[in-house]
């Protein structure tokens, strides 16, 4: 068929639940989903920067191979998840996929991270791999990663984001997000 009749292979919820636009600035911290990066730099478009990073340099050249054949631009590249090589407040979105509590890393130093390099009222989302639930998780749903046991609301909650929730645990997959404080909100302890 027609190479612009292709069907895609993106989850839309979790493309749905980033709620990247067109000009937004997006990072993708852990590129274990590039299907999922390339559908957000689709969202972003020529106007917009979507960049991924992994600490394996083979699941960021992945990444980036499977952005190509998208027809999408994403910057790659190999990083520290807690010293990563952007500037602060660089960032509209940061999406944390399958990071808080896998690896050497604690989550949250890796939020803490996160958060530097996200804009003064930016969101965080962060997507976990979850077991399924019910009869799918009876009939062939991945089991939950061993590793880790971490509620990424505590997580963000712990390093100043606000407004932090879990928006929904479907298939397979846990979706959490928080805003980073603006610079000029007052912490409720410490307001008269």
């Amino acid at each position: 068929m027609f190479k612009w009749f292709k069907t895609s292979t993106i989850d839309p919820l979790s493309v749905s639940m980033a709620g990247a636009k067109l000009g937004d600035r997006v990072l993708i911290v852990g590129c274990s989903d590039p299907s999922l990066i390339a559908a957000l730099a689709a969202k972003t478009g020529l106007t917009g920067r979507t960049c991924a990073v992994d600490e394996s340099l083979e699941a960021a050249n992945k990444a980036g191979k499977v952005a190509l054949s998208e027809g999408v631009l994403v910057e790659t590249s190999r990083a520290t998840l807690t010293a990563l090589a952007f500037e602060d407040s660089s960032f509209d979105l940061v999406v944390l996929r399958d990071v808080l509590g896998r690896g050497e890393h604690s989550p949250d130093a890796v939020a803490s991270e996160a958060g530097r390099v996200l804009r003064p009222g930016g969101r965080c989302l962060v997507i976990d791999t979850t077991a399924r639930s019910g009869l799918a998780g009876i009939l062939g749903g991945q089991p939950a990663p061993a590793d880790r046991a971490v509620d990424p609301v505590a997580v963000l909650t712990s390093q100043d984001f606000v407004a932090a929730r879990v928006l929904a645990e479907r298939e397979g997959l846990r979706f959490a997000e928080a805003v980073k404080k603006n610079a000029g909100t007052l912490n409720r302890d410490t307001q008269p």
